[in-house]
Order: structure tokens, then sequence, then C-alpha cells
């Protein structure tokens, strides 16, 4: 009896113990499998997008998504799973999407997604809900079912836009295209993307940001800045209820100075100052128009007549979008003068070396000295005198 109990005891204990084992490591499988099971509902609806499978879309979730970005005329498409949270027949989900726009984007756009999951009676996870991760921009198809038009040297999508009111734009990118390479060179894409939102709500929401901060500014453009020569993803984004308020030259202006920035990204650095970067821009933009500096530079033209002639180039600061609205115009005035006086005294090519060579410094500190002195052969005082004296003379 004594050995039997001992036995039958010595038995239970090798029970739990191998019951214990088997939930202990039973659980990290179960997990791993609900991950790998995700990943692959992932692959089959980035699958369905590249395909232009509706149906197979479905499968994974709710149509609506897949009716909104139907147009856009993606290269690739694919979430990468970073972490899960199951809470039994519904989880939530943090992944990467990463996307290129066919014909666009040189390297892939990632962005950061939230995803809620349910489980369907059989047993299988379908998406219930795909939104910008917490701290991201949306992406236009956030935002509505998105229409496409493309030009001979554009992409513009737009959403709650008409098909013209999206072939008006079209029409001004190509325009802006051509006009930034005689300028700036070809050494870019000579492309560009166009993403047209409803409101100014829509542009903030592309942006990650407050409307207020964009209230009254016509254009962005996003991209990486800086050395690589190979930005992934500039985007002009437009702000549909300003630019309504432009006539056409300033329409026009506005999407040619945002393409320069598109065109000038691989050699625009954090060497490269805001009166260099917004004046060579908006130089390239009113190139042609026949705009004087009287009409082009009006608080310039005010502050000069009254007197107030500044005594140095705008700094970074001065082109805040808090600013007072009249400084922040002659932010952008002061810098368009600026590189205005260069052509007129050194010539086009010579403007375009002098953007080149700021850019190739890794830091501000230096960076424009070095440029003025190797590329214009003046000192930052010399050349600060003669803007101060070129605005006098053009403005006064």
């Amino acid at each position: 009896m004594t050995g039997r109990r001992r036995a039958s005891r010595s038995g239970v204990f090798a029970l739990c113990l191998l019951l214990v084992s088997l939930v202990a490591c039973g659980g990290q499988p179960a997990a791993d499998s609900t991950k790998a099971d995700v990943q692959r509902l992932l692959d089959s609806r980035s699958a369905a997008v590249l395909h232009h499978d509706e149906t197979a879309y479905t499968r994974t979730g709710a149509r609506t998504a897949y009716e909104n970005l139907s147009a856009v005329p993606f290269a690739s498409w694919s979430y990468r799973l970073t972490a899960l949270h199951r809470t039994g027949a519904t989880a939530t989900a943090d992944a990467e999407l990463s996307y290129k726009v066919r014909g666009y984007d040189t390297a892939p756009v990632t962005v950061g997604r939230a995803l809620t999951l349910g489980l369907t009676a059989d047993g299988k996870w379908y998406v219930d809900s795909d939104k910008p991760a917490k701290k991201s921009g949306q992406q236009l198809w956030d935002q509505g079912r998105v229409r496409v038009v493309k030009g001979a040297h554009s992409l513009v999508m737009g959403v709650g836009q008409s098909a013209d009111s999206l072939a008006d734009y079209r029409a001004l990118a190509d325009h802006a295209v051509p006009a930034v390479s005689g300028a700036w060179g070809t050494d870019w894409s000579r492309h560009v993307v166009v993403l047209v939102p409803g409101t100014l709500d829509g542009m903030a929401g592309l942006l990650g940001s407050p409307a207020a901060s964009y209230r009254g500014i016509a254009a962005v453009t996003t991209g990486e800045a800086g050395g690589s020569g190979s930005a992934p993803a500039d985007r002009i984004i437009v702000n549909p209820e300003a630019y309504a308020m432009l006539g056409a030259v300033g329409k026009q202006v506005v999407l040619t100075h945002e393409t320069t920035h598109v065109a000038t990204r691989a050699h625009t650095t954090s060497a490269t100052p805001l009166w260099l970067s917004e004046g060579y821009a908006d130089w390239i933009g009113y190139r042609g128009t026949g705009r004087t500096p009287v009409q082009a530079a009006p608080e310039l033209h005010s502050a000069v007549q009254d007197g107030d002639l500044p005594t140095a180039l705008p700094t970074d600061k001065d082109f805040g979008f808090s600013s007072d609205p009249a400084k922040l115009a002659q932010a952008y005035e002061g810098g368009w003068m600026a590189c205005r006086m260069i052509e007129d005294r050194w010539g086009v090519a010579r403007l375009g070396t002098f953007y080149r060579a700021v850019g190739t410094h890794k830091k501000r500190p230096g960076a424009v000295e070095d440029a003025l002195k190797s590329v214009l052969g003046v000192t930052p005082g010399e050349f600060t005198g003669e803007w101060r004296e070129y605005l006098e003379g053009q403005l006064g």
C-alpha cells in the first residue's frame, strides 16, 4: 500500500509537471501562430491591392478601403506586422505599410498603421479597420475615394475633386516641370505627384499637423531632404481653399515653386538656409511671368518705401508659419530678391552652382560663407551690402 501510494503520488506529481510544461510551452507557439495568421492575412490583402482583385480584398475585410484606393497605380504594397494584442476573438495590431506609386517613387514610402481585427466563426482573421498609427499622417485614401489623372510630367490625385479640377492641376504641373528643368537642369526625376484633398483639414490630415498651421498656405512639399539624391516620395500637397483664392499667375507660381523643391531636394540639406531654398523656388516660380519686383514683393516694397530697409537676410525663424503675415511675406520676398540679384549679376548657371555648393556642406556654419567666396567671389558682408542696395534700387 505504501509503495502504491508513493507511486501514485509520483505519478500525479509528474502529470502536474507535464501539464505545467505543456501550458508554459504551449502559450508562445499559440501567440506565434496568431501572428503568423495575421501576417498571412495582411499578405493576402497586399496581393489583392496589387492585382486589383476586389473579391480577394473583400475576403480580408471591409470593401470600402479598396474602393478608396483602387485607382492609385501602385507598383508595390506590403505590410510588416510589428505588434499584436489579442483579446479573445478580437485583436489590435501595429504594422508598417510600405508602398510605391508606379513610375514616380524611387523607393518605398513607409508609414505606420493601426489595425483592428476580428475572428470569423470558422476561426479566420479579418481586418475590421486600417487607420494611421498615432503621430502618423493620413494617406489620401483614408479621406475618401481617390480620383487620378495622369499628365506628361505629373500624377494628380484628389479626393472630393472633380475630373475638371484635377485636370487644371495637371496642366499647371505639366507646365512647371519643364520650367524648373530649364533653370535648374535635368538632374532630377522630372515628374511630380500632386495631392489635392477636399479641404484645409484634409491637407492638415495628410501632413499630420493642425489645420491652423497651414491656413493661408496654398501648398507645401513633403519628402526627404539631404544627401542621398533619391528622395523616395516627394508630394506636393495642395490647400484647395487657399489655392482657390489665387489668380491664374499665382496658381502657376505656386505649383512651379513647389516643383522646384522636388527638383532641388537632393541638394537641399541642413546647411541650406531657408532664404536660399525658398528664395530660389520663388525665383523659378516667377521666372517668365513678367512680374516686376514691386508687383511680386509688395510687403518689402512698402517697408523700403517707409524707410525700413532690412539690415540682414531673412533668418530661418522669419519663415515660421506662425509669424506675422507681413513679416513672413517679407522673408519670402527677401530671399527671392537675393536670388534675383545673383541672376542679374552672376547669371542663371552661377545661381544654380551656388545653391548646390551650399548644400554640399554637412552643417550650416560656414556653408553660405564658403559658397559665396568660391562661387561668387564675395564675402557675406559684401553680399548683404549689395543685396540692400539692390532692394533700394528695385523697390525704392
